[in-house]
């Protein structure tokens, strides 16, 4: 297979840094494969699972080496990560990242970058409530789209990092990164905040109904609000970058859901039963369009979206 970029270097060696480098490292993508963590134990971790050709002590050092970098850190801390090796990367150099989040992304990082080095946000829509260097494994991208937000996509920068996500087994879509931001916010942020808050809820219902809430949850609980185990660091960088969409998706929200409660309290059976089947239709097609699992045959489900980056712990 003909190498896209010759040196690779993923800074960040959590769940999708690790897996990154993995599925590279699997797939014969790059020559050389670098990656780096700030943490000296995830560094340690990374060595002993002996994921890529190099374990870096930092970006810095090996940063000009490099003909693609890759940010894969929690969004609130990829503009310092990329400051730190800014200075001495190659002009040629194309940077990309892994994150859910991407207008704040692109409006914090473009003005530091060097001349001649040019920036592509990348958003790989997979993952898993699970982080750090061996929670990751080399398929995560198989088959699930991969979200890139170039200027221009016919670039020949945009055109050889759509070619490396597809030798990862990733669905190529370029997107504009305000329309991505408002995408996301509905199909994976709200659900993760409706998910923080129902777990909130039932903590606080445990004190009225002496426990039995958490002792008695049913599937149904512990399968919507498992997303809630997600990283809380990657969490609260991906609400306070993407604002504005988690705001105006969730006024729809709060919107449509006091309309069922007005339903339910007025005993309308013919309107939730309409809302309903409607719901069910469209999580039939979700289902139909084979992007609801990312799971590798560890015997559990695991969210299609839950973790994009780990946090600084893990990369």
């Amino acid at each position: 297979m003909s190498k896209t970029f010759h040196t690779v270097l993923i800074v960040g060696g959590g769940l999708i840094g690790s897996s990154l480098a993995r599925a590279c490292m699997e797939n014969n993508v790059v020559k050389r494969l670098i990656i780096t963590d700030k943490d000296a134990d995830v560094r340690s971790r990374l060595n002993a699972l002996n994921i890529g050709h190099e374990v870096a002590e930092s970006a810095q050092s090996v940063a000009a080496q490099a003909d693609l970098i890759i940010l894969a850190v929690p969004p609130g801390a990829m503009t310092q990560a990329f400051s730190d090796f800014a200075d001495v990367i190659k002009p040629d150099c194309l940077i990309s990242d892994v994150g859910s989040i991407k207008g704040k992304i692109i409006k914090d990082i473009t003005p530091l970058l060097p001349k001649g080095v040019e920036f592509i946000g990348a958003h790989p829509i997979a993952g898993t409530e699970n982080s750090g260097p061996e929670a990751g494994f080399a398929s995560l991208f198989t088959d699930r789209w991969c979200v890139l937000t170039p200027a221009d996509e016919n670039s020949i920068s945009a055109q050889k990092l759509k070619s490396f996500w597809e030798k990862m087994g990733s669905q190529i879509v370029f997107m504009d990164a305000q329309r991505h931001d408002l995408v996301l916010a509905t199909t994976s942020h709200l659900p993760h905040l409706i998910a923080y808050a129902l777990v909130g809820t039932a903590t606080d219902m445990e004190t009225v109904t002496r426990n039995e809430v958490v002792k008695y949850s049913a599937g149904g609980f512990r399968d919507f609000t498992r997303i809630a185990a997600s990283d809380p660091v990657m969490w609260r960088d991906v609400f306070l970058g993407n604002r504005d969409a988690v705001l105006e998706v969730l006024g729809r929200y709060i919107e449509d859901l006091t309309a069922l409660k007005k339903s339910i309290r007025w005993g309308e059976g013919d309107v939730l039963l309409k809302e309903f089947t409607k719901a069910r239709s469209i999580r039939d097609r979700i289902v139909d369009a084979g992007q609801e699992s990312a799971t590798p045959n560890f015997g559990r489900d695991m969210q299609n979206d839950s973790s994009d980056t780990p946090d600084n712990k893990d990369g």
